[in-house]
């Protein structure tokens, strides 16, 4: 791999870093706050390619004899990887592997109050109902979003996954589903629900933490959101 291979590829990265980060497409990999990360980073790269190249057209031709191995060219996997394959966000599947990672929050900030159904996190609703055993909750009509995930007995969930920094450590926080469930549920379906808190609890067949029941009343599929995961579990 010579000079100009260098900043050709060190460019290329950087326009993709940059095309993700203007876009929606970084929200598969990162978590929304490190958006301006991943744009300094595209525009660091492309400033590298471009002092690279300068170097190399100022450098004499005989200083050239040395080259970088060929095993440099694998630098391009990730590349093509970025350009070529954007990765669906991580649902049911990772889900129903993995156990849920609800943890207490230092507090519950009070609710807006109102007559009208209040728009709930998953992470928010199960943190209220099993830490503060849905106090804030009682007598509240609901609306929460996630997807569709079902354990090996068919018991539905609604989930959100979380991440701490990366989808590569997105853990989920599930919600079961009880009242008006819709007889057929598939994975990974989108749902939107009306319920009230229900104090009933079951534990998490992965790894036994807790997860709290909603009583549905209603529910209607809606189209995945613009991030599909959730912070509000790690705020």
């Amino acid at each position: 791999m010579n000079r100009l291979a260098q900043s050709a590829l060190l460019f290329l990265l950087g326009a993709t870093l940059l095309h993700a980060g203007t876009t929606d497409l970084y929200l598969r990999y990162v978590k929304e706050g490190l958006r301006p990360l991943v744009l300094l980073a595209g525009v660091v790269l492309i400033a590298t390619a471009a002092a690279t190249l300068h170097y190399d057209r100022r450098t004499p031709a005989r200083a050239h004899h040395h080259r970088e191995p060929r095993v440099s060219w694998l630098l391009t996997l990730p590349v093509l990887a970025l350009i070529l394959v954007a990765p669906p966000a991580l649902g049911s599947y990772s889900a129903s592997h993995t156990g849920t990672a609800l943890t207490k929050p230092f507090g519950f900030p009070a609710l807006p109050a109102g007559d009208g159904p209040l728009r709930l996190a998953v992470a928010d609703y199960a943190s209220r109902a099993v830490y503060d055993k849905g106090r804030s909750l009682k007598g509240r009509d609901l609306k929460i979003t996630g997807f569709v995930t079902l354990d090996r007995t068919g018991t539905a969930y609604l989930v959100r996954m979380g991440l701490n920094c990366c989808a590569a450590d997105a853990q989920p926080v599930k919600i079961a589903l009880t009242g008006a469930v819709p007889p057929v549920l598939r994975p990974d379906t989108w749902l939107e629900i009306t319920g009230r808190h229900t104090p009933r609890r079951t534990v998490d067949p992965v790894n036994q933490g807790p997860v709290p029941y909603v009583e549905v009343v209603s529910s209607r599929p809606v189209p995945p959101p613009r991030d599909p995961y959730d912070e509000t579990w790690n705020s």
